[in-house]
């Protein structure tokens, strides 16, 4: 249902209709208040009369569902026929369940004008034959181009069929996997040019990943294969992996491509992580949320955009040293001044998973030229709210960024905006040929589409949500506030909360509801909800605490505190290590604490706990 915002528009528009109706006709009742509201809201859902998406947009846009289920759906392309192409994903990133049966790519097709997809063809590679999907999706002359495993291949498309019949050409081979950012997005440009982005292994480029005090590696050695962009052909087969095709340097991950009609290259940057977590002494608990910024760059050949001396601060607006290297908490600039900065700057570790150029006239005026930003959500920002989980627009002017952003699309998520939780994440996104906006979903494999179908020749920039600026505080911390009964001191709620668990011997109850406020961010500045999720169910970045089964120790009260006191610098099933205490500074009370709870909850009678977990 359109919300309070977009109601009122039509509210405006029935009264406007209504006046300029009493000019020519005979005096009438004039409409409550209530009965135009109601016109107004048939008025919305005749525009729109899908409204099962969910989703919030700007006055004039509707969307539909245009397939589900599909897998953990990542990048999509459009061919020209109108055909959506999805590539879909699998493995540890989604807790290694079961994928999708059939092929790891997806063919859809609207043949009814419906919009939404009546056929639905899966091809390509499959577990069987040792396949596991991928990200990177593309079309170029007649071929359609998918990253799978190690390598990039090419199919041709034939008419008469929306899947390809024969093999798949290896395109590039040998591809570096493995680490924290294992996907492998692309783009093509009108040249035939393959700009594969090779994202980092690691967040910062530590001796030890992702661990409290850990230096950075001088010079940072993995910049030689990863961290960048590489170029290669791609109208040319078997062309293997080399440092010597390295494009650019310097970038964390660049998930979203976009070029334009003047051939410049956008990408998108995932800014790191962990700077409290890594630097509790030079940086504040809230910094872990605020800090840094996402980007918006300009891919110039030869370029160099800091990773992992540099990082972008949201407040400041320039490249600062990075704590490994030096820094001392945003005052050093150090090599950092040479950098290439971002051309535009988004809300810390909101995920730029996609980026797709607006050039179509679908759309108001306002949208042309721009790009759509598909934000996958952030973890990092716990136990402060997370954001992002949405479709923004930036406006371009040429090589440059022109003015805020705009939150286009949101209600993804649904009722909770964090990875455990969240209903839907937006992953990819793509324009079709008739200017429409297709956006995926890699949690319950969703495609939307978005139309525009308010008044003709609107601007559409009336309508429009700025951004949060990137430079906006944490907030507070994001925790159900507690509910207690009038005349009881304000923790009483959470107390309740866990009066029910068990007790480890050697804690007592009061220990136990600590360890719970603590986990929840509210003492301690402990960010464990960014990974194991606010109900401790586990997430894709860590297990789930609330079983039987343990990756590490033997699930004794004892155990647990040792694992969060020395931390998991080398999880064997999870992507990022453990900083001892999680990256907060405890006390040795809390440390207990926090295990006495982490205990309880896989303690648990049956009816109230899960028995499939793994505590990393």
């Amino acid at each position: 249902m359109p919300d309070a915002r977009y109601r009122n528009s039509w509210f405006v528009i029935a009264v406007l209709f209504a006046i300029c109706a009493a000019g020519f006709s005979a005096p009438a009742e004039s409409a409550t208040p209530a009965e135009s509201a109601t016109t107004a809201a048939q008025a919305a859902i005749a525009a729109c009369p899908e409204t099962d998406s969910g989703l919030k947009l700007p006055a004039g846009f509707c969307a539909t569902i245009f397939a589900d289920g599909i897998g953990h759906a990542r990048h999509l392309v459009v061919a020209a026929n109108g055909v959506v192409y999805v590539n879909t994903w699998s493995g540890r990133y989604y807790g290694n369940d079961t994928p999708h049966a059939g092929g790891f790519l997806v063919a859809l097709q609207d043949t009814t004008g419906a919009g939404k997809a009546n056929i639905n063809d899966r091809f390509g590679e499959t577990v069987q034959s040792g396949g596991a999907g991928g990200t990177g999706i593309g079309l170029y002359k007649g071929g359609l181009f998918a990253e799978i495993n190690d390598k990039i291949v090419r199919y041709t498309l034939s008419a008469g069929s929306i899947v390809p019949h024969g093999p798949a050409v290896p395109v590039v081979t040998g591809l570096p996997l493995g680490g924290d950012h294992p996907m492998r997005p692309f783009a093509i440009d009108r040249d035939g040019s393959l700009y594969v982005d090779l994202a980092t292994a690691t967040n910062a480029c530590q001796v030890q990943n992702r661990t409290t005090h850990s230096p950075g590696i001088d010079p940072c050695t993995e910049l030689n294969t990863r961290g960048g962009i590489w170029r290669y052909d791609a109208t040319k087969s078997n062309q293997v992996f080399s440092p010597a095709e390295r494009f650019a340097t310097g970038i964390r991950n660049a998930e979203g491509f976009a070029i334009d009609a003047a051939d410049h290259i956008f990408v998108t940057q995932h800014g790191r992580d962990q700077l409290h977590a890594n630097w509790p002494e030079r940086y504040k608990p809230e910094e872990e949320a605020t800090q840094p910024a996402e980007e918006l760059l300009l891919l110039k050949q030869g370029g160099d955009y800091g990773w992992p001396e540099c990082y972008y601060d949201a407040i400041q607006r320039k490249l600062v040293l990075a704590p490994e290297y030096g820094g001392d908490g945003g005052k050093k600039l150090g090599p950092c001044a040479d950098k290439s900065a971002p051309i535009a700057s988004f809300p810390a570790h909101w995920a730029p998973n996609a980026m797709a150029l607006y050039d179509k006239s679908q759309f108001p005026a306002h949208y042309r030229h721009g790009v759509f930003i598909a934000f996958h959500g952030s973890w990092d920002r716990a136990p402060y709210a997370q954001g992002g989980y949405n479709i923004v627009f930036q406006a371009l002017a040429g090589d440059h960024a022109s003015g805020q952003c705009e939150v286009f699309a949101d209600g993804f998520a649904g009722a909770a905006e964090s990875p455990d939780q969240a209903a839907h994440r937006p992953s990819g996104v793509a324009v079709g040929p008739d200017g429409a906006l297709y956006v995926s979903d890699d949690v319950r494999g969703r495609i939307y589409r978005i139309v525009y179908r308010g008044a003709a020749g609107a601007d559409g920039a009336a309508a429009t949500t700025p951004c949060p600026s990137a430079a906006a505080p944490a907030g507070k911390v994001s925790v159900d506030e507690a509910k207690p009964p009038e005349g009881t001191h304000p923790d009483a709620g959470n107390a309740d909360a866990t009066a029910s668990l068990p007790v480890p011997e050697g804690a007592t109850k009061e220990m136990v509801a600590l360890g719970d406020r603590i986990y929840h961010g509210q003492v301690g500045g402990a960010a464990c909800t960014g990974c194991h999720g606010a109900n401790a169910t586990g997430t894709t970045l860590g297990p789930d605490l609330t079983g039987t089964h343990w990756l590490w120790g033997d699930g004794s009260y004892a155990a647990i505190e040792k694992i969060i006191s020395a931390g998991v610098p080398q999880p064997k099933q999870y992507r990022s290590p453990m900083p001892p205490m999680g990256g907060a500074q405890l006390s040795s009370d809390q440390v207990s604490a926090v295990a006495a709870y982490i205990w309880a909850l896989s303690h648990r009678a049956p009816a109230a706990s899960r028995t499939s977990g793994a505590a990393n």
